[in-house]
């Protein structure tokens, strides 16, 4: 896995850097379609690694991946982590708890900080949106976002988009992307960054989205984005191929937005029984962390065959892996991305 050809397969995608000519992944809304789909196909070898017995590579040896999250993390944090780890990267992790900034140093202090220290990849998580996109200006090496407020979390809908294909494929569907296929996404699509970049990255990809929340939780003009707004999660499962459910993001909310999780649970959560609506095989996810018995029900967030849940963080190592492997591509003067 070491000695690898970085050229596109012939005639899918444009030829070297130009099939990924950015320097950063701040969000899904910078990307073409092609650039969404490449970095799917470059993640399907790291899929292919993460499933062997021997799981390293040293493709990113001698480099240095910083992650700085100011937002607690699992999933995500541990995710780059494994992912830096496996290409053979020096990985670093920067808690906000534990850094200046709790000290009063601004972002943009911080950024000069971390760049001073000529890291050849930063990865940011942080509770105000656009904050990744102002250190990528700041910095010199490239930057990726692991979640920024509510504007943007690219790695998770390109995750989430992978998770798809590969579940698609084996039921023998080989299409690369998503037309015709219909997709809900339920719950607090107002505060979820993970909706954004999710409809950003199924409609690009063309799937039908479908988003389905409570009045409150529904942003004002979402129309916009190319999506079907529904109030009524049974009319928005009607036909429905995949059902994406999102947790309430309690922790960005100021005031009453739902009566109690007992009535949101009634209307909009998960069970076996609304689930019957949807498609026959409809398939399930959830970027976690899950709210069991609230906005899904465990009997179909543990439905064998259906639920994707587990196999979304499966992905999210193989697709953050892919991101590191082509943001440092220029960093390590490979033909055809060298500035």
């Amino acid at each position: 896995m070491d000695a690898r050809d970085h050229s596109p397969a012939t005639g899918r995608f444009p030829a070297g850097r130009l099939a990924f000519p950015h320097r950063d992944l701040t969000a899904i809304g910078q990307l073409q379609r092609h650039e969404i789909l490449y970095l799917l196909h470059e993640a399907d070898q790291w899929v292919a690694l993460n499933r062997q017995s021997a799981k390293h590579t040293d493709l990113l040896s001698g480099l240095t991946i910083i992650n700085a999250f100011f937002e607690n993390s699992t999933r995500t944090l541990l995710s780059f982590e494994i992912a830096g780890k496996r290409l053979g990267a020096d990985v670093v992790n920067m808690h906000a708890a534990t850094s200046s900034v709790k000290k009063g140093e601004t972002l943009i202090d911080t950024a000069i900080t971390l760049n001073a220290m000529r890291a050849d990849a930063i990865v940011i998580r942080h509770g105000s949106s656009g904050a990744t996109g102002l250190i990528a200006d700041k910095v010199d090496c490239p930057v990726l976002n692991a979640g920024d407020g509510s504007h943007e979390h690219p790695t998770q809908a390109l995750l989430d988009a992978l998770t798809l294909r590969h579940a698609l494929r084996e039921r023998g569907d080989g299409a690369e992307d998503f037309t015709g296929l219909t997709i809900v996404i339920c719950g607090d699509i107002l505060h979820s960054r993970v909706a954004r970049s999710n409809i950003l990255c199924l409609t690009a990809m063309g799937a039908n989205v479908r988003v389905c929340a409570p009045p409150a939780l529904m942003p004002v003009g979402i129309e916009a984005m190319g999506v079907e707004v529904f109030h009524h999660f049974d009319a928005a499962l009607e036909g429905a191929e995949v059902v994406m459910m999102l947790r309430l993001q309690s922790e960005r909310m100021s005031g009453q937005f739902v009566p109690s999780a007992r009535e949101y649970r009634r209307l909009y959560g998960l069970t076996a029984a609304r689930l019957a609506r949807a498609a026959p095989g409809a398939l399930v996810m959830h970027p976690g962390p899950m709210n069991r018995g609230v906005e899904i029900d465990s009997e179909v967030a543990d439905m064998a065959g259906r639920s994707l849940i587990t196999r979304q963080v499966e992905m999210g190592v193989a697709i953050r892996m892919a991101c590191l492997d082509i943001l440092t591509r220029e960093a390590r003067g490979l033909e055809g991305w060298r500035a």
